[in-house]
């Protein structure tokens, strides 16, 4: 039927349904050979639903139209345009040509263009259907295709069955359709990265439309607008919002190679769509559909899983390290080759030198690609002291580096094949510096993390135990303890054997426990988006590493070593006589028995097992009231922390190959997914005190270079603000007020004009304790006041802001139902201590009150993390440290403003789509030859 006058086409958008089936439903996977099918599943019910629901009807032509690619047409008008979205599910890849296949199987045309979005062929196609006379229906609720509702096109929202015609796009625009560009153009898109124009949101701008009929004639008249601000930003960013109105604008012009005669609606062919359904083995819509056609069902026979299935209990299959392959010859390496290829996936560990990714060196990577069928490659391994690779020392029955890494190499770089690990990051960095770049991965560290955060640690050890029932062989009994521990490459190979390929094996083991429990937990959005794709930034980051001036930290080691000595001479005149400073014995002593003080509180101070006194910091810091002697010992001990934890340490940090530190994050080192740093810890470096601050004078830029540190300001705060609903402190926060300012104003009554330093000291303390949900006694001790006085400081604070209190109450009575908190981003902290009682209960209140905050500010900041490489790609800069809220970068002197805009854009913008704050998150940035001078 040639299309014309009372012809009827519906235009499927097929991301929409792909991404509403992802999501919609379980993990599944094809049980002959492993492959993910969930999504596929979920699009086959829906478009059958489609074809029944349409049956009698007026439809005449069909099509579903996907997007081809992600670079369009617009990319080259504006190159961060869509920059800002999350990666696509690792599961979800392999199943897009597979939704292609199954709209073809329906005999349901099947279009998609390079350098065209769908949207654009969809737009095309109902423009031409319109001037042909006929009628379009859009199946899509996508916002950006309401512009071309109107004379015969309609949208219609599956999901809600709802008709979306004129009278629904002015209800959502406020503007008529043929105006809803410049609406769009105006209020700009986060989604989508389109930037609009800064500070006019929908409404604003479908008034300004109303106003002036349309944006041509806004911009123009711009000087009209009577809001210096509004006046302001339209003129000074009109290029900007030109740009984003042809980057929304959708193409009706899109040099389509078919017409619209080729979507004629056809009846499947049996055969064909029930063929595909059972090659996908899909038992139920097969059946079904076959009944409808009246036909007989094909046959699906039952095989064994070969990928993760939904399981309690541990795999059946025994854990034998006897069993395990020594792979000695390219002969055998080439078959395991060829097996991780039949399978799609391997489990993958590597055994080094030492724990330094920076400076190990490799001695063999062990594979397992099903439960008990793991090998080991021994590489390095040498008898004695002399010949690494070969000669004398050389262990027999090991394969050349080089050889082994070329056969590896091809699947181990293969993006359709999974490599699967236990802490990936580690066997990442030790194969990247052998030239390997191991993508995509899989981790089953963080896939417990995701799943258990709250309830264990994640170790393999820890997890094999726990989950499959079984104790690995220990490490310690290979390599020793001590001074007489031996590094791996002087471990007989027959035994390394079983270590080595067990740990590949457990790993797969664990991996399929866990990965199937991220759609039945929910918590596979958090795994996708917050801790894969971290993993390759974190570790070109930890390669990366910063620079550390060694003269700079041996100046201040010597200044602190003098300042420590002056204040042991202050110390033993305040005690009257000399004494061993650093023995908290000898301190006792001194402080109740020769001194005679008591705690501020009247109880007697406290004795340990060993019946010495405790001068722990919280004991000394109320003495500190008392006398001039603890306040000293305070100062003494924060020095010589100074000293031995960093000027002394961070020298034995430098590489020598790099000049620089190479410090090391670990995702699930925190409940609340905040990062923590190891070897070494820079997160802990004191910014309180003058001399903590220095230490950051030692981290420097390379020459022609600077620092570019960027801060979230107070990001936890605007967080409780908005969960908390406390419209008094989102508006602080909207008008740029300051917070601990207009806390104090609004709880003592205080004009912001007459505000003092000590009353906003008192509102800060009491905005940050809040968060950590801080006692009566917590509160007098840091602000140094009566415990009754703090406590009505937080029960006056309670009461102008209930809505904190009601969060707590809220948060806590979840917590004891559910068993955990959750982040706005759906990360899932168990609270399993929650219901305890006695001592132990207040601190897993607070924790569980506390958690939602900052595991909240924890994920916005990893999503800027994950998008931030690509955002400055193309700039001469480097991402280097992350200390919780701050992101420290390395940049070209002359490039530095131009990154902080970016990066600034980034961060604030991190949280979107998936959390849309009613507070602005703000980035403070600053630059110096120094990370002291860059903060």
């Amino acid at each position: 039927m040639a299309f014309g006058k009372g012809c009827h086409l519906h235009l499927i958008d097929g991301s929409a349904f792909i991404f509403r089936a992802y999501h919609a439903l379980p993990p599944l996977t094809r049980k002959s050979d492993g492959m993910p099918i969930g999504a596929v599943s979920g699009f086959c019910n829906m478009l059958q639903r489609y074809v029944e629901g349409n049956e009698g009807g007026d439809v005449t032509h069909v099509a579903v139209i996907f997007d081809k690619g992600s670079h369009t047409f617009r990319n080259d008008l504006y190159d961060k345009y869509k920059a800002n979205r999350d990666e696509m599910p690792e599961d979800l890849r392999p199943q897009i040509p597979l939704t292609r296949r199954a709209t073809e199987a329906f005999n349901i045309a099947c279009k998609e263009m390079e350098h065209y979005e769908a949207d654009d062929m969809i737009a095309t196609l109902a423009c031409q259907a319109r001037e042909a006379g006929g009628r379009v229906t859009i199946i899509s609720s996508d916002k950006d295709l309401m512009q071309l509702v109107g004379d015969g096109v309609v949208m219609l929202d599956a999901m809600k069955n709802r008709v979306i015609d004129v009278e629904g796009v002015e209800e959502k625009f406020g503007v008529s359709p043929d105006r809803v560009v410049d609406v769009q153009a105006l209020a700009g898109d986060s989604v989508d990265n389109v930037p609009g124009a800064p500070g006019i949101g929908i409404k604003t701008a479908a008034l300004l439309i109303n106003e002036f009929g349309s944006l041509e004639e806004l911009l123009n008249r711009a000087e009209e607008i009577k809001q210096p601000k509004r006046r302001q930003t339209l003129i000074e960013h009109r290029e900007q919002i030109e740009l984003s109105k042809r980057l929304v604008q959708l193409d009706c012009d899109t040099p389509l190679d078919f017409t619209l005669d080729d979507l004629e609606v056809r009846d499947p062919d049996p055969e064909r769509l029930l063929g595909f359904l059972a090659e996908m083995e899909f038992r139920t819509i097969t059946k079904r559909i076959a009944e409808k056609l009246g036909v007989e069902a094909p046959i699906i026979e039952e095989t064994s899983p070969a990928a993760p299935a939904a399981q309690d209990e541990p795999p059946a299959a025994p854990i034998d390290p006897e069993a395990y392959e020594w792979v000695q010859e390219p002969g055998q390496l080439a078959k395991w080759v060829e097996a991780i290829r039949e399978r799609g996936y391997v489990a993958i560990d590597t055994e080094t030198t030492g724990l330094d990714e920076m400076t190990c060196d490799l001695v063999g990577i062990s594979l397992a690609v099903e439960p008990g069928v793991a090998c080991y490659v021994p590489l390095c391994h040498r008898d004695g002291e002399e010949g690494l690779f070969s000669g004398p020392g050389y262990s027999e029955g090991q394969m050349p580096l080089d050889e082994a890494l070329a056969l590896l190499r091809p699947v181990l770089e293969d993006p359709a094949i999974l490599k699967i690990g236990q802490n990936l990051k580690y066997d990442l960095k030790v194969l990247g510096r052998y030239g390997v770049a191991m993508a995509p991965i899989d981790d089953t560290m963080l896939l417990s993390y995701a799943l258990n955060a709250g309830l264990h640690n994640h170790g393999m050890d820890a997890l094999s135990e726990r989950y499959l029932g079984h104790r690995p062989i220990e490490i310690k009994s290979l390599i020793g303890t001590g001074k007489s521990q031996i590094t791996f490459d002087r471990v007989p190979v027959a035994e390394a054997v079983k270590y080595a390929a067990e740990d590949a094996d457990v790993t797969l083991r664990l991996w399929q426990v866990f990965k199937p429990q991220l759609h039945v937990k929910k918590v596979t959005t958090v795994y996708e988006t917050l801790e894969r794709p971290l993993i390759p930034v974190l570790a070109r980051m930890e390669e990366t590493g910063i620079k550390v001036d060694r003269d700079t930290l041996s100046r201040m080691s010597g200044a602190f070593a003098q300042k420590m000595a002056a204040l042991e001479e202050e110390i033993h005149g305040l005690a009257g006589r000399p004494f061993n400073v650093g023995s908290p014995k000898q301190l006792g002593e001194i402080l109740f028995d020769e001194l005679s003080l008591t705690m501020p509180d009247g109880k007697a101070p406290k004795k340990g097992k060993t019946g010495a006194y405790g001068t722990g910091a919280d004991v000394l810091e109320d003495l500190a009231t008392l006398h001039d002697l603890p306040r000293r010992i305070l100062d003494w001990r924060q020095l010589s922390k100074l000293k031995s934890t960093y000027t002394d340490a961070l020298q034995e940090h430098i590489n020598a190959d790099t000049g620089r530190v190479h410090t090391s994050y670990s995702q699930a080192g925190a409940n609340t997914g905040r990062l923590a740093s190891t070897e070494p810890n820079l997160q802990n470096i004191p910014v309180r005190t003058e001399e903590g601050r220095r230490i950051r004078e030692a981290f420097v830029a390379e020459p022609g270079k600077v620092l570019v540190s960027l801060d979230y300001s107070q990001i936890e705060l605007r967080i409780l603000a908005h969960v908390a609903d406390i419209e008094a402190l989102k508006a602080a926060f909207r008008e740029g007020q300051d917070i601990h300012a207009a806390t104090a104003s609004e709880m003592f009554g205080v004009p912001m004009e007459e505000m003092t330093p000590e009353i906003r000291r008192q509102a800060k303390a009491i905005n940050f304790g809040v968060i950590y949900g801080i006692s009566g006694f917590g509160l007098a001790r840091n602000l140094r006041i009566p415990q009754e006085e703090a406590q009505g400081f937080i029960d006056r604070y309670f009461e102008r802001f209930p809505g904190i209190k009601d969060y707590m109450t809220e948060t806590t009575a979840f917590a004891k139902k559910m068993g955990h908190v959750q982040t706005l981003f759906g990360r899932k902290i168990h609270t399993p201590e929650i219901n305890a009682k006695g001592p132990g209960a207040g601190f897993a209140r607070r924790a569980a009150i506390n958690a939602p905050i900052q595991g909240t500010a924890a994920d916005v900041i990893r999503r800027a993390m994950i998008r931030m490489p690509a955002a400055i790609a193309d700039m001469p800069a480097q991402m280097l440290l992350q200390v919780h809220d701050e992101l420290l970068f390395e940049v070209e002197a002359n490039a530095a403003d131009a990154l902080i805009k970016r990066a600034k854009e980034i961060m604030e913008g991190a949280a979107l789509p998936a959390v849309d704050f009613s507070v602005p998150m703000v980035v403070e940035a600053g630059s110096g030859e120094s990370w002291a001078a860059a903060h």
